[in-house]
């Protein structure tokens, strides 16, 4: 029966059979959206064609922003021949397929432009592998990463090739994107002005993602537009682009302990609620906000850190979803608190000079001497008690003996530091007293 059917031509393939995302693919870089700070005329990529110097790249951004529209396209402005293949599926023995095919198009005259997405899951080894041929000019290679550059790829490969930045996709370019499909379609979508917007919200940034979904409002009855509420249960809400243990969550955590130590209780609740409706374990949230407290306010409010903790403690004995406001009253309470970074500044100073001194003994005076033999070596000998000492301070030297006094704790002038500051300012009189007497 095989045989009866494998003969049979396959019905040919029409344009409407083709997803609209592919449809709508741009033919010219002038017809990308929302790059324009990349391939204008003054803009590295316009720059590179007008002088017809193509140099290897590496495009990161989000997903759906024209990272393989954009290479594809630039192979065709270079006359070059366009190869493409995903670090996800590729190993060394298709790497080496392709290096030799580019060598052979190389010796007949024409170039070849290599686009490799998700360049960052290749390891280390793998991107070494890619040096020798992007130096002898065998192939130009644009890489694609939704990750980091700077930490996902090797310093050498990273030399060899200039890192452009793609955005996201703001409104008016998804505007842009949605007039264009429906021309293809021939056809108004059948949404309401709200529910047009509720569509571009959906998308979140992605013009692949915003076309997969055009395609599937486009199948309503244009006699009933849609409003964004049946927008809504047509459409399954697309996930906010949020990787755990990717930039996202690095980014995002960054905005919300800045937005705490800018002061700003509504941003760090924005912030603060992205990361939990994007799915972040509250956990992680609640020791953040903890360090937060130590780092950033400190002794400014000694009842900072014990709030967190207590929400914390919170949180674990109520659960989701009652638990994640106990977290939202810290980041507000945090936010308001008047901030100090004495303590981390004191902090990581101490650490310098124990890394420095880190054999200096302490001094004798200071050391117990439970045994004749240390008593013999002077073991606490000349030790003040500060107990029978004049107002309870005897300004003894606590540091190694050949060590000046450090100063490393400088608080300022707010919240309850005030005290401290009050307190240090005391001992530091007191203990020029003692000098002098």
């Amino acid at each position: 029966m095989g045989d009866l059917f494998a003969n049979e031509a396959a019905p040919a393939r029409t344009a409407a059979d083709q997803p609209l995302a592919d449809r709508l693919r741009p033919a010219r870089l002038e017809d990308v959206v929302g790059q324009d700070h990349v391939l204008a005329e003054t803009a590295p990529l316009g720059a590179m064609l007008a002088a017809r110097k193509l140099t290897s790249l590496i495009f990161w951004g989000p997903p759906g922003v024209g990272k393989t529209t954009i290479a594809r396209l630039l192979a065709d402005a270079s006359d070059r021949s366009f190869v493409q293949i995903s670090a996800i599926f590729s190993g060394v023995a298709e790497l080496r397929r392709v290096f030799d095919a580019a060598k052979a198009r190389a010796a007949n005259g024409r170039g070849t432009l290599l686009f490799v997405d998700e360049i960052h899951r290749f390891n280390k080894a793998q991107q070494d592998g890619f040096l020798p041929h992007m130096e002898d000019g065998t192939i130009v290679l644009v890489g694609a990463t939704t990750e980091n550059p700077s930490f996902e790829l090797n310093a050498a490969l990273l030399s060899r090739a200039q890192v452009l930045v793609l955005k996201r996709l703001d409104t008016g370019g998804l505007r842009e994107l949605i007039k264009r499909a429906e021309a293809e379609l021939a056809a108004p979508l059948p949404l309401t002005p709200a529910a047009r917007e509720t569509l571009v919200e959906m998308a979140d940034g992605d013009g692949r993602a915003l076309l997969n979904l055009i395609e599937q409002v486009a199948t309503a009855d244009p006699a009933k537009p849609l409003d964004p509420e049946q927008l809504g249960e047509r459409l399954q809400r697309r996930a906010a682009q949020y990787d755990k243990s990717g930039d996202g969550h690095y980014n995002l955590i960054s905005a919300l302990h800045k937005a705490v130590r800018g002061s700003d209780p509504d941003a760090a609740l924005y912030w603060l609620t992205r990361m939990l409706v994007a799915g972040e374990d509250p956990r992680f949230l609640a020791r953040r906000i903890t360090r937060m407290a130590s780092e950033d306010i400190g002794l400014a409010d000694p009842q900072a850190v014990r709030l967190c903790l207590d929400a914390w403690s919170g949180y674990e004995r109520l659960g989701s979803p009652e638990g994640e406001l106990m977290l939202a009253q810290a980041v507000i309470y945090l936010a308001l608190a008047p901030k100090s970074n004495a303590t981390y500044v004191a902090y990581k100073a101490a650490v310098r000079l124990a890394k420095k001194t880190g054999s200096a003994p302490p001094p004798k005076h200071i050391l117990n001497a439970p045994t004749a033999l240390m008593k013999d070596e002077g073991y606490g000998a000349g030790y003040d008690y500060d107990h029978d000492a004049e107002d309870g301070f005897s300004g003894q030297h606590y540091f190694p003996d050949d060590m000046p006094r450090e100063a490393f704790y400088a608080p300022p002038e707010r919240g309850f530091e005030r005290e401290m500051k009050k307190r240090i300012d005391y001992f530091a009189r007191l203990r020029e007293k003692r000098q002098e007497s």
